[in-house]
C-alpha cells in the first residue's frame, strides 16, 4: 500500500465526515442529494461483499465497515431523521438513467461472469457517475453551500489520489486495472468544472454559484 491509496482513502473518509458533521450540525439537509447517497451507499454494499469471504487485512477491513455505516448512517439521516429539511423537489435526477446501462455494462464487461465480480464491477462504474444526482442538484438550485462544497472537493480529490496510486502502481507492480482506472478518470472529469469553481470561488470566501438552467 502507497502514500496515494492512503491519502485517497483519508480524503475520501474526511469527505464523509464533512458531509455527516455539516448535516448533524445544522440539523439540515437542505443542498444535499439523497440520490446520490444512495448511489454511494449501493455502491459500497455491492462492492465489499468480500468482507464475508476474503480477509486482506485489518486496515482494509475497518475502512470497509466504516465507509459502509457512514454511507447508511447519511441516508437514514436525509430519509428518517431530518426528512422534512430534505428537497425533494430538486433532488429529481432520475437514478434509472443510470442504474440501467451501469448494470448493463457491468454484465457485459467484467473480468469474471460470478455474482461477486459483476456487482464489484457494477459498484466500480456506478461510483463513476454516483455523484451526478448531487452536481445536477446544484445546477437546478445554482449554488451550493460553502460545506457542501468542502464535502465534494475532498471527494474528488480522493479520486485525483487513486488516479495517482494506479499510476504508482503501474510503475512499480506492472499493475493495471482496466476498469477501475478507466472509471476513476471518467468520475474525476465529471469534478473537473466543480474543482475550478472550487479554487476561484470558495477559496477566495465567496460562495459557489452557477447559472440557473433556462
Amino acid at each position: 500500500m502507497n502514500v496515494f491509496r492512503i491519502l485517497g482513502d483519508i480524503s475520501h473518509l474526511l469527505a464523509i465526515i464533512i458531509l455527516l458533521l455539516k448535516i448533524q450540525k445544522s440539523k439540515s439537509c437542505a443542498g444535499i442529494s439523497g440520490k446520490s447517497q444512495i448511489l454511494f451507499a449501493l455502491v459500497f454494499t455491492t462492492r465489499y461483499l468480500d468482507l464475508f469471504t476474503t480477509f486482506i487485512s485489518v486496515y482494509n477491513t475497518v475502512m470497509k465497515v466504516i465507509f459502509l455505516i457512514c454511507a447508511y448512517i447519511t441516508v437514514y439521516m436525509i430519509y428518517v431523521k431530518f426528512r422534512k429539511t430534505f428537497d425533494s423537489e430538486n433532488d429529481s435526477f432520475r437514478l434509472e438513467f443510470l442504474l440501467v446501462p451501469v448494470a448493463g455494462l457491468s454484465f457485459l464487461e467484467n473480468y469474471s461472469f460470478t455474482p461477486l465480480e459483476i456487482l464489484w464491477t457494477f459498484s466500480i462504474y456506478l461510483e463513476s457517475v454516483a455523484i451526478l444526482p448531487q452536481l445536477f442538484m446544484i445546477s437546478k438550485t445554482g449554488e451550493a453551500e460553502t460545506i457542501t462544497t468542502h464535502y465534494l472537493f475532498f471527494l474528488g480529490l480522493y479520486r485525483a489520489l487513486y488516479i495517482a496510486n494506479w499510476v504508482w502502481r503501474y510503475y512499480t507492480e506492472n499493475f493495471y486495472d482496466q476498469i477501475a482506472v478507466v472509471s476513476g478518470v471518467v468520475q474525476t472529469i465529471f469534478y473537473c468544472d466543480f474543482f475550478y469553481l472550487y479554487v476561484t470561488k470558495v477559496l477566495k470566501g465567496k460562495k459557489l454559484s452557477l447559472p440557473m438552467p433556462v
